[in-house]
């Protein structure tokens, strides 16, 4: 479809992709230009980010300002099934189209799709966009004259749900037809449009037909389109296609140690311990840290980093030790570290692992010979690491991006971020990070803030001078405590230059049981902002801000979280920041968040409220050998001073990932 997501040319139909489905679509249309990214977040439901070049008007009303610059438009869809086809029924979808934005296309829609044979109907009834060719009485004005009338216009800031236009106005059908042809790789389309153009932000376009026709090619990942719309416009696309369920990367790695032939030695005092510490590593990807055993039960502690999948990092270690240790260890504790501090331990069942792991039974079940629980008192108290201070260091590419300003469509920054600190001991550490622009073209930015004159202060739209002034910035450099105060409770403290704009003092504590789908966070910092023209030094602005957070894995949406953290924010604004996230097969997460405020729309400014986009990506998924990792590439439409939280540091949540992987 020409503006993203499932559909015929210009309008919408009730199909859905697979679950974990991606499309990244370019089509050219006359007047308009779309990018657009698809996801299938569900097999009921799809999203749709979209970027708009009108390129019959200029960016503003002020050519100075806009220059050679066209108009840019962003808008999100979503669509939902209510009915999946049966055999005599069809998809039933709801959708709505350009519901976040400034209104150009906005619309809802109910349709349904039938497929019979190698043709496939579409049939549908819209309002708003898809509804202005006017060819039925609104259907809700028959139960409330409210409906009779949409509001018109465009909203102008965006960013605000217009809840009060869903289902108003004038009302049309639109629908058509696919036929697959019998050569497999071509598909052509027939349409009827629900649109008249006569209130679109192009200006009122030409119609000469509510019929297009169209063609799409398929070749391998990709689908080109070419169409002819309104019955006196030409227009054509390209379209690629993966899916983030099934997406992979072919690994060369060692198998597993097979116990088939295993041959142990009769005590403990006869073990082998340096190849079987070696050997957790170069078959287990665990790196130990300490090390205890005994003759009944062997327990190592380590951090795994080479295996995402908790099960098949828990395989690789306990057959490691069963081809080492005698048969008196009925034990093995597999105790996972983060930062230093034992988090998880695994319980392994030696007898019942090496009886599955050789195949005894038919039904015989690895995973089920093994549990996880919080480390007991007597598995802390044995931790004694070998080195718990000194020196270490890493380095990071990072990325940063921005779409649709009037400088430039698309601003980015790019380069090196390098770290480094010395650990006092496993709790108590000095930590830093700089920031090296390798390549930017933010130089672009041709004001230092917004001309707009608001009513908050200023705490990250001046993004500008700290980007494009500083090829290196140091963007921390902090004291750092954390330790276990109670079982399933952590808690941090930090103090110093916490992120690129604000320096200060805060803490954290955060409840998070094993396994479980529920944490409850609190975090507090008083800040102060940060000169952008000066490495260490500080301006006059200070605020406190903080949030009471809860991290939760529904059971009734696979591979989700979400995070609801209410407080106050670096704007000294009230409310509540949503994060939605994600999870597919291969480990690709999407996400989107968005802030709430008691700040007004008009206060806040262009973009109604705080939102952004992100999605991580493993990195293992682009190398051939076993690792954890991961790239984050965030999209923020538009920044703005309300809904703004402090980039901490280091976060609780993220730091004790291991006790309910998600992200891990």
């Amino acid at each position: 479809m020409v503006q993203g997501g499932n559909g015929l040319i210009q309008t919408p139909t009730a199909r859905m992709r697979d679950e974990g489905g991606m499309a990244i679509n370019y089509t050219d249309n006359g007047e308009y230009r779309f990018w657009s990214v698809n996801i299938q977040l569900y097999d009921w439901m799809e999203a749709t980010a979209r970027y708009t070049d009108v390129r019959t008007r200029l960016y503003s009303q002020v050519e100075s300002f806009s220059g050679d610059q066209t108009l840019k438009d962003k808008g999100l869809d979503v669509k939902f099934r209510l009915w999946k086809e049966s055999y005599y029924l069809p998809d039933i979808s709801v959708g709505f189209r350009d519901f976040g934005g400034t209104g150009f296309f906005e619309s809802e829609y109910v349709n349904a799709s039938k497929s019979i044979g190698p043709f496939d109907f579409h049939l549908g009834l819209g309002w708003g966009y898809l509804g202005t060719a006017d060819d039925i009485s609104n259907p809700f004005c028959e139960l409330k004259d409210s409906f009779c009338e949409r509001p018109g216009g465009f909203s102008g800031r965006g960013g605000k749900v217009d809840y009060d236009q869903f289902f108003k106005g004038t009302t049309a059908f639109f629908g058509g037809v696919e036929y697959q042809t019998p050569w497999e790789p071509l598909t052509l389309k027939l349409e009827f449009e629900g649109n008249d153009y006569s209130r679109d932000r192009a200006g009122q376009l030409e119609q000469d037909s509510r019929w297009n026709v169209g063609a799409v090619y398929r070749y391998k990942d990709f689908d080109f389109t070419l169409n002819y719309q309104r019955g006196n416009t030409v227009g054509f696309g390209v379209t690629y296609r993966f899916n983030m369920n099934t997406a992979s990367q072919i690994k060369f790695d060692e198998p597993p140690k097979n116990l088939m032939g295993r041959k142990v030695p009769q005590d403990v005092k006869d073990v082998d311990k340096s190849r079987l510490y070696n050997d957790l590593y170069r078959s287990g990807g665990f790196v130990l840290s300490d090390a205890e055993i005994k003759e009944d039960s062997a327990t190592f502690y380590g951090t795994q980093v080479a295996y995402r999948d908790q099960d098949e990092a828990i395989e690789r270690i306990g057959r490691v030790a069963a081809s080492e240790l005698p048969d008196s260890v009925k034990t093995y504790h597999v105790v996972d570290n983060r930062a230093g501090l034992p988090l998880v331990d695994t319980q392994v069942d030696a007898e019942a692992f090496i009886a599955a792991a050789r195949y005894e039974s038919v039904d015989a079940d690895i995973t089920e010979t093994y549990v996880r629980t919080s480390p007991s008192k007597e598995v802390l108290d044995a931790y004694d690491p070998a080195n718990t201070s000194g020196f270490y260091y890493s380095a990071d590419f990072f990325f940063t991006q921005s779409f649709g300003n009037p400088e430039d469509f698309y601003l980015y920054q790019t380069g090196l971020l390098l770290n480094g600190g010395y650990a006092f001991n496993e709790n108590f550490a000095i930590m830093s990070s700089a920031r090296v622009t390798l390549l930017d073209n933010f130089d672009k930015f041709n004001y230092l803030v917004d001309n707009e004159e608001v009513s908050l202060p200023r705490v990250r739209t001046r993004v500008r001078e700290y980007v494009s002034a500083n090829d290196v910035w140091l963007d921390t450099t902090f004291l750092h405590y954390k330790d276990t105060i109670a079982e399933d409770l952590y808690a941090q403290a930090y103090a110093g230059y916490l992120e690129t704009m604000f320096a200060g003092v805060g803490g954290e504590i955060l409840y998070r049981p094993v396994d479980s789908n529920l944490a409850y966070g609190l975090d507090i910092a008083y800040v102060k902002q940060r000169d952008p023209y000066s490495q260490t030094g500080l301006e006059d602005y200070t605020a406190v801000t903080g949030h009471a957070s809860v991290y939760w894995q529904p059971e009734f949406l696979d591979d989700t979280q979400i995070t609801v953290s209410a407080g106050q924010f670096l704007a000294k604004d009230k409310g509540v920041n949503i994060d939605y996230a994600k999870r597919f097969d291969s480990g690709i997460i999407v996400g989107a968040y968005a802030a709430f405020t008691d700040v007004s729309s008009e206060e806040y400014g262009e973009g109604s409220f705080t939102k952004g986009f992100y999605i991580s990506i493993p990195t293992d998924l682009f190398l051939l050998e076993p690792t954890k990792g991961r790239g984050l590439f965030p999209w923020v439409p538009i920044s703005r001073d309300g809904g703004q939280m402090l980039r901490r540091p280091t976060r609780l949540i993220d730091m004790t990932e291991i006790r309910s992987p998600f992200f891990d």
